[in-house]
């Protein structure tokens, strides 16, 4: 499948290069303003926390409620920027201070979420949607982490390891850039999960796979400067300190009683980041070519979305066709391919019925099915469950084949 790039319907009459405008230029603020959303939330909590209740649970709210109805409400955008404007986006330092202005206000939040959650007589309910909340937004400052640590630049790396440090997922860092990104869509990536593979089956593996291979990583990396493990230059010890000198501060200040609320809310965060790893690559693979060797990653080997209200909050995340194509292509020039194939909906509303087996077997199934044309052999299988889907959705791949052979045939 050759993947098209997608043009704006008006493209004959748009502005080009340096004249051309992002229209989207000031809501990209949405972004930096979620935590910002949090703290206040949490800040008006604190004041009045029997009145307003339920602002301690602010984060699942906004994630499994408010932005998914926003998703359906407001639709889709398959605009892309022009070719000439790229370089000239690419170059705007303003949308690099929007990803970095995420993170103080993120661990100004996580204080407060610790401070409030470390008190005495805050109910348990009120604890675990503090916890949620907080773990939610950290999540989400995951994300600001992959924009960042995608860059070449020392301080950008070290920036996306701050963000990565209050869910203590630092390591996402090196395995993300040097493991994902090689082995995405192949039985191999832990990070890729299979057709008829539940997100519970796939969180072990993922979190267990992920960890394992940004050690072997990053020991190669060392060995090949001439350095061991337990080099000051390792980037995973460098991490894993920037997240034990965080909780270590957060307790000293809080007290213990901040540990259960620091441990959920990493848990809860990093799970985020994976429910995501499990939306964005489900049941894809990579074909092998006459050598044996995996065909270079297409648009094809990824999940889009173009729900504009999520892809505002997670800088453009759901293009992620462009994004593996081009991983160093930042979030405001990253584009929609026509041909890509497409999630029913926003990731944000797809959080739930991941969680769900039947649910999500339900929703994507047969639409990885109907994306290889019923080619049941081009599909990324969990092994333990392939003899079983194949014989269940046997005919519903042949009438997707003939389907989709019958417009040739008439053509002859």
């Amino acid at each position: 499948m050759n993947a098209k790039v997608q043009s704006s319907p008006d493209s004959s009459a748009r502005p080009a290069g340096k004249d051309w405008k992002d229209p989207k230029r000031y809501l990209w603020l949405l972004g930096p303003a979620l935590p910002g959303i949090g703290v206040a939330a949490l800040g008006a909590y604190a004041i009045a926390p029997k009145k307003l209740k339920a602002l301690a649970w602010t984060g699942p709210i906004l994630i499994h409620g408010v932005i998914p109805a926003l998703d359906r409400a407001v639709g889709v955008d398959k605009s892309n920027p022009p070719e000439d404007a790229v370089k000239t986006l690419e170059h705007d330092k303003y949308y690099d201070r929007i990803v970095k202005a995420f993170i103080p206000t993120q661990y100004v939040l996580t204080f407060m979420g610790a401070w409030l959650a470390s008190r005495k007589n805050v109910p348990l309910e009120d604890k675990i949607g503090l916890t949620l909340s907080v773990g939610a937004i950290n999540g989400i400052g995951i994300n600001t982490a992959h924009e960042l640590g995608h860059k070449s630049n020392k301080l950008n790396k070290l920036m996306a390891m701050a963000a990565l440090a209050p869910t203590g997922y630092t390591h996402f860092v090196v395995e993300h850039n040097f493991g994902h990104h090689k082995r995405v869509a192949t039985p191999e990536d832990p990070a890729s999960s299979k057709m008829g593979e539940s997100f519970w089956k796939f969180l072990p593996r993922t979190v267990v796979g992920g960890l394992k291979s940004a050690v072997k990583i990053e020991k190669a990396r060392l060995a090949r400067k001439g350095k061991s493990f337990w080099s000051l230059d390792n980037e995973l010890l460098q991490g894993w300190a920037m997240s034990a000198g965080f909780f270590g501060a957060t307790t000293l200040i809080c007290g213990p009683r901040a540990i259960p609320f620091l441990a959920g809310q990493a848990v809860y965060g990093a799970s985020l980041l994976e429910s995501v790893n499990y939306i964005e690559h489900y049941g894809l693979l990579r074909q092998k070519n006459e050598n044996g060797k995996y065909e270079r990653t297409k648009p094809e080997h990824s999940w889009n979305s173009n729900n504009i209200v999520t892809n505002l909050f997670l800088y453009q995340l759901q293009r992620h066709s462009d994004h593996h194509a081009h991983p160093s292509r930042s979030f405001q020039a990253l584009r929609h391919f026509e041909d890509a194939p497409q999630l029913p909906s926003g990731y944000a509303s797809m959080l739930l019925p991941a969680y769900f087996p039947k649910w999500w077997s339900e929703m994507m199934d047969k639409r990885v099915i109907d994306h290889y044309e019923g080619d049941l052999s081009k599909i990324n299988w969990d092994p333990d469950r392939k003899a079983e889907l194949m014989a269940k959705y046997a005919d519903y791949a042949a009438e997707v084949a003939a389907a989709a052979k019958a417009p040739k045939s008439d053509a002859a």
